[in-house]
């Protein structure tokens, strides 16, 4: 597992992308997670790792604008599990279902690639792709042929 990317949250609360040697915002991080990456927030001033509070204010804006992930029903019964005695049961549940989830859905879109690469929607594709690489080369030998053409005459006008 490829090591977690560094953020380093500092007094003025301005947060820095170790990696890239530059300020981030909260957007930036979002961005940064969903390409995949994983992230560690440190906060400067005592090193304590304050990621998932600011992983949890990154959710919260998401479910305040746009379509929330996460209904009333389902935050009522996440409330619910708090201090229960299967809290820690009810937090692996989770996590296993998301993991289920996403490989699935992977599993999913590579059967749809190979599919399509399959079925002759692949091969119109890769016809295509030779027919504008056809015509770009006949387009290519045209004004190779008419510059050359050009500088015959133009050779021609100055001999005379």
């Amino acid at each position: 597992m490829p090591a977690k990317r560094i953020i380093k949250k500092y007094a003025n609360r301005r947060l820095y992308d170790t990696e890239d040697s530059r300020y981030v915002t909260l957007k930036d991080i979002k961005s940064i997670i969903a390409l995949g990456t994983e992230v560690k927030i440190i906060d400067d001033t005592n090193n304590n790792d304050i990621t998932r509070a600011l992983l949890l204010q990154i959710v919260s804006e998401q479910e305040l604008g746009g379509t929330p992930l996460l209904n009333e029903a389902v935050l009522n019964q996440l409330i619910r599990f708090y201090g229960h005695p299967m809290q820690d049961m009810m937090s692996g549940f989770i996590a296993n279902s998301i993991k289920t989830f996403i490989s699935q859905q992977e599993a999913m879109q590579e059967q749809m690639q190979q599919f399509i690469e399959a079925s002759p929607f692949g091969n119109f594709q890769e016809m295509a792709a030779k027919n504008m690489q056809a015509m770009a080369d006949m387009q290519r030998q045209f004004f190779n042929s008419a510059k050359s053409d050009s500088n015959e005459a133009n050779k021609d006008k100055t001999e005379e």
